[in-house]
């Protein structure tokens, strides 16, 4: 398992679609995606549960990758969330 807390940009900005490509990006791995948020853990595959999480600009979060491809997986949510 691996994990890594950063703080999310302004992914809006960036992107026409940002939801949909954040789940885009999460479903290229094979790994177990979470963000977490305080209390909220959502499965980052999940487009439902992202639009219900709505990461936003200056939003603290933890990303939390398990399996074959997690840190790749790690590195890839972590480029899009911050927008490099």
């Amino acid at each position: 398992m691996s994990n890594k807390q950063i703080i999310v940009s302004n992914v809006a900005k960036g992107h026409e679609n940002p939801i949909a490509e954040l789940v885009q990006v999460a479903c290229q791995f094979d790994s177990n995606i979470t963000i977490v948020n305080d209390n909220r853990k959502i499965n980052a595959k999940s487009i439902m549960g992202i639009m219900a999480f709505n990461p936003s600009k200056g939003m603290s979060v933890n990303i939390i990758t398990e399996g074959n491809d997690e840190q790749e997986a790690l590195l890839a949510m972590e480029k899009f969330l911050v927008c490099e």
